[in-house]
């Protein structure tokens, strides 16, 4: 199969799962639970002929990651109800004809503390700008050591018990990509390669703790903690994004068309 066959197949999916978020954003809202957000994108999923991926994966209970506050990914979607000033990252993928589309975006319930925003911002700016890393002849320690330096330039942390994951007819595969290191470090990058950039960035420290119900990752310092997510391929000339947002929507607090996208 040449590597356009697969970005067809993936950027169909990745534009299903980009579309999701987009559906789900106005329903982002004080009073809602996230078992009411995590449905909604289920069903939309479903709507439009795809599967949601991480249910059942691997015993996960729920179709989406919700993750509030300090929880650094892989919050369970639950009764629990927003309320105004948190922040949230909602996770989807699905499948669609056997490919894969994974994106994850941040959400604001009100107007949320401005040492709240600040770090959606920059870990929003620490996403994008990775992007421009991603070219043939490029490494992977390239990605990481751009974003490192975005987020511990501006005082946070960057995770480091997750990464960002080969994808295509398989939900995790290889390559591991990480979001800190060197540059000129890690696999080079060549056409046909498509991965998931997924940084987590704390306002503390980066040490994490997974919570009794084997899923829920949370800041050990209890610090707020906030995630972006693109599914991307490598191109001949640089990176194809297959999540960007058909609504415009990139970094919170979102209005139709409220930004460019990268």
């Amino acid at each position: 199969m040449s590597y356009s066959e697969q970005f067809s197949g993936i950027r169909k999916a990745g534009n299903l799962a980009a579309h999701v978020l987009d559906f789900v954003t106005p329903y982002v809202i004080s009073g809602i639970t996230t078992q009411e957000l995590n449905d909604l994108c289920h069903q939309e999923t479903l709507r439009h002929g795809g599967e949601s991926a991480p249910l059942h994966f691997q015993g996960y209970p729920q179709a989406t990651c919700i993750s509030l506050n300090h929880v650094v990914c892989h919050g369970i979607p639950s009764s629990r109800k927003l309320v105004d000033g948190d922040i949230l990252n909602i996770d989807v993928t699905v499948i669609l004809d056997g490919w894969f589309g994974d994106t994850s975006r941040m959400f604001y319930v009100g107007t949320p503390p401005l040492k709240a925003r600040q770090l959606v911002e920059v870990t929003y700016r620490a996403l994008n700008e990775s992007l421009t890393c991603v070219r043939p002849g490029g490494h992977l320690g390239d990605i990481g050591a751009c974003i490192q330096h975005i987020a511990e330039g501006a005082g946070y942390s960057v995770v480091r018990d997750f990464c960002g994951h080969g994808i295509g007819r398989v939900f995790h595969g290889d390559p591991a990509v990480l979001h800190f290191g060197e540059r000129g470090t890690g696999v080079v990058l060549q056409p046909g390669m498509t991965f998931t950039i997924e940084p987590m960035i704390n306002a503390g420290r980066p040490e994490v703790k997974i919570l009794q119900d084997n899923w829920t990752a949370v800041t050990r310092d209890r610090s707020l903690s906030a995630q972006f997510e693109h599914t991307v391929g490598v191109t001949e000339t640089g990176v194809e994004v297959f999540t960007l947002s058909a609504a415009g929507y990139t970094c919170p607090p979102y209005t139709a068309n409220s930004g460019l996208a990268p």
